[in-house]
């Protein structure tokens, strides 16, 4: 995707990103009844870090006063920096370890890369396939989480 195909703004958020009053809420709740709410660092739309449209979908990342970065795709939270070992961890380690010696592993999705750090950790993996629709995820991921999820996009192993 080129840059000039991507909309992209830094600074103050505008009422659709589900930002108001120094909160973020899912503005489209994928369970009725449930629509999860965080505070953004300081309740200040300084803690936008990016916020702009891919040729997929919105992508939203901002710092949570409780929960470090935040990814937000179409209005629904993906994952914050806090806790989302618990899903990579399982996704990834339940089917490897149960396996005598995985060799190839596709990803599908997992453009955080969350996921690609945990097949990462098993040596016996010999090649890893990511088939990911939206390439902006990735950088933008790259960019905001390169301490926490996004920390094997240069692994030999990996083909995306």
């Amino acid at each position: 995707m080129s840059t000039a195909s991507q909309q992209q703004t830094n600074g103050p958020a505008r009422s659709s990103t589900g930002i108001a009053s120094g909160w973020f809420t899912e503005r489209q709740a994928l369970w009725p009844g449930q629509r999860f709410s965080l505070a953004l660092e300081g309740f200040s739309d300084q803690s936008i870090l990016y916020s702009g449209r891919s040729d997929f979908q919105s992508i939203l990342v901002f710092k949570s006063a409780q929960y470090g970065n935040c990814l937000v795709l179409d209005g629904v939270i993906q994952l914050t920096e806090r806790d989302e070992f618990a899903y990579q961890e399982m996704i990834v380690h339940v089917p490897l370890f149960s396996h005598a010696c995985p060799k190839h592993v596709l990803i599908i999705g997992g453009g955080d890369g969350g996921v690609l750090r945990e097949v990462c950790r098993h040596d016996c993996v010999e090649s890893i396939t990511m088939v990911e629709i939206d390439p902006t995820v990735i950088d933008v991921c790259k960019k905001y989480f390169a301490n926490t999820t996004a920390t094997s996009f240069d692994d030999p192993r990996l083909t995306i």
